[in-house]
């Protein structure tokens, strides 16, 4: 995810470092445990889920996987391998698709129950293996009850018929994004369970099949690959499959009264583009720039990782770009707005492009590891401006060390960033995370010199493709390839409360924060 300004740029104004710039009605900006059988303490809201209590002998409990900084996301004992996802847009904005979510999984221990995320919608059904189960909420959990205990090991296939509410829920934002003429989504850090059952954890990623129904007139893209278009009497059916395993924040649907541009990326990559239909002429000349970009991205960290790319263009006000899996989310705004300068633009592109990689196809373990995606996808943002505008990246990453004590004082170190306040979850999307995290590696390059730096990143990508990884698995693979212990320097950068001195720039300075006057 990337925050921007509501402001246009000028091109004489420097937009970085950048400190994230919220959109209106919107907290400040955008990571998976596999730890097992650790509880939730308590609901920390109001489940916004109505459902039928079938049976329950003892009440059900809310559980999570123990994320530092969101604990009640994601549910221990079971292993998710694919969702399949249906949805019936009914024309409106305004009213509830109809949906069936099934998810096929391993139990990784004996389950007398089975918690699953789920939020903001109603629930007509729960089957277990094709038999009626017992169903209720707990919290933000939908909380399924088996006819009988499944054993560790076992296959289990959990169908649920809900609805999927594209109006906000009053207290969250995320999940739906109702645009102009039809709907998006927009599901990080934690809120793809406002839109579907699912453990909503990055640490479980799955294969997706996702179909949607709407009307005649209406087009429907989602992640991955089309497999299907079925029309039948008023109505169309697209059906989409992924070919890579995705966590639940990157899941992508969009329905609109839209146009899908199609183009061929390097080495023959299918290159797929949605865009509002009376934008197609306007938005082409930003479009056409992806397979490039593509290209310039693999040349830095090697193949592109999935099997399409594109951009969905919203007409919506989001106040943030997000990389959902293969088909990236913009706001139309960002092209269409003559007060962004070209580069700033083509940038932005690149970062979430970048993100296809660092973030998607290595996924982090917890959210406390965000900086690997945000810090990488900054870094081939800055990088990019520098190579093919001229916006020197070491000027960048001085000014971000003028400002990083500042950074890490409002939301922690890079690797430790704070907890979001209540009621504000992308309050983790913090300046610490973007430029903070680029600086890191930007020291790192200082560190074990550039050579070292490229091979490491290639690494990264290829060993933990289609994975989830930690920020200890990235600090070992530098050990590795650099032959160097990065000990005492991934303390310092990582979780230091103050910037460590930059390797071979001892003159640059950091500004301590400013002082609240004593009233």
């Amino acid at each position: 995810m990337l925050l921007t300004p509501r402001t246009p740029v000028s091109p004489r104004t420097p937009v970085s470092p950048r400190t994230p710039v919220v959109s209106r009605g919107q907290a400040a900006p955008r990571a998976r445990l596999s730890a097992s059988g650790r509880r939730k303490a308590a609901a920390v809201l109001a489940s916004a889920v109505s459902v039928c209590l079938l049976a329950a002998s003892a009440p059900a409990d809310p559980l999570g996987v123990g994320d530092r900084l969101f604990p009640h996301l994601g549910n221990p004992g079971y292993d998710v391998a694919s969702y399949d996802l249906s949805f019936t847009y009914p024309g409106t904005n305004s009213k509830p698709l109809q949906a069936v979510t099934t998810i096929d999984a391993w139990t990784t221990a004996p389950l007398e129950r089975v918690n699953l995320d789920f939020a903001h919608g109603k629930v007509d059904s729960v089957e277990v293996d094709g038999t009626p189960a017992a169903f209720t909420s707990a919290g933000e959990d939908l909380v399924v009850t088996p006819e009988q205990p499944l054993p560790r090991g076992s296959w289990m296939r959990i169908t649920v018929r809900h609805t999927s509410d594209p109006v906000p829920a009053a207290d969250r934002d995320g999940g739906w994004v109702r645009t102009d003429d039809g709907l998006a989504m927009a599901n990080q850090a934690d809120v793809a369970h406002l839109v579907f059952p699912c453990n909503d954890h990055p640490s479980d990623k799955a294969m997706f099949t996702i179909r949607v129904t709407a009307p005649n007139g209406y087009t429907a893209v989602a992640n991955g690959l089309p497999t299907h278009v079925d029309r039948a009497g008023r109505a169309t059916t697209w059906t989409y499959r992924t070919q890579h395993p995705m966590a639940t924040e990157l899941a992508q649907v969009s329905v609109g009264r839209s146009t899908v541009l199609r183009r061929t990326g390097p080495h023959g990559l299918p290159v797929r583009d949605v865009v509002p239909t009376k934008d197609r002429s306007r938005l082409e000349p930003w479009l056409k720039k992806t397979p490039g970009q593509i290209s310039w991205m693999e040349e830095k960290v090697g193949p592109y990782p999935f099997e399409t790319y594109g951009l969905l263009v919203a007409a919506a006000d989001t106040g943030f770009e997000l990389e959902t899996q293969t088909l990236s989310l913009f706001e139309r705004d960002l092209f269409t707005e003559p007060g962004f300068p070209e580069w700033y633009v083509d940038s932005i592109m690149v970062h979430e492009l970048a993100h296809q990689w660092f973030g998607d196809s290595v996924s982090p373990r917890t959210w406390s590891d965000l900086w690997l995606n945000e810090g990488h996808a900054t870094w081939y943002e800055a990088l990019y401006a520098e190579e093919k505008a001229g916006r020197t990246l070491q000027a960048r990453m001085k000014a971000a060390y003028g400002a990083s004590d500042r950074w890490r004082a409002a939301g922690g170190p890079p690797a430790a960033p704070k907890a979001p306040t209540p009621g504000q979850k992308i309050g983790i999307f913090r300046a610490n995370v973007y430029d903070g995290a680029a600086l890191v590696l930007y020291a790192l390059r200082q560190e074990i010199g550039r050579p070292a730096f490229e091979r490491l990143e290639r690494a990264w990508v290829t060993r933990h493709k289609d994975g989830v990884a930690t920020t200890a698995d990235f600090v070992a693979l530098a050990e590795e390839i650099s032959g160097r212990d990065l000990g005492a320097f991934s303390e310092g950068w990582l979780y230091g409360e103050k910037t460590p001195p930059m390797p071979g720039h001892p003159e640059w300075k950091s500004v301590a924060p400013r002082a609240i006057p004593a009233k």
